[in-house]
């Protein structure tokens, strides 16, 4: 069964920054596109960012567009998301999600899901 294990998160001040992690396993990792997903209490689960298979191809929200990269380290199952400029409405539960497939950014199209970790930004 494959597994996504978040981690990374805490609490951070407005414009700081906070660099996510995602280690996989049971998984031929380096087939799997994969992505990041939000949640804030009463919101619905919404894209962040995703990146290909190879990590030839990423894709950002327009909301995080400039101050968030998604990367993946084949070699060590790891996919990254590096937040900078953080702003009050980044405050949300981050989720890990991979599908073997292409690119995509809309969460049904995903198979698999981590637990999620806590983003909080405080002023």
């Amino acid at each position: 069964q494959v597994q996504l294990v978040e981690s990374g998160g805490g609490l951070v001040q407005a414009g700081g920054s906070l660099r996510l992690s995602c280690a996989a396993s049971g998984v031929t990792f380096s087939n799997y596109a994969m992505g990041w997903f939000r949640q804030a209490p009463g919101k619905e689960r919404e894209f962040v960012a995703a990146i290909s298979w190879s990590g030839g191809s990423t894709y950002d929200a327009d909301s995080v567009k400039g101050r968030f990269t998604i990367s993946r380290d084949n070699a060590k199952n790891t996919v990254y998301l590096q937040m900078n400029s953080l702003k009050l409405e980044d405050t949300a539960v981050y989720y890990c999600a991979a599908r073997q497939g292409y690119i995509a950014t809309i969460r049904y199209e995903y198979d698999y899901w981590g637990q999620g970790t806590q983003v909080t930004v405080s002023s």
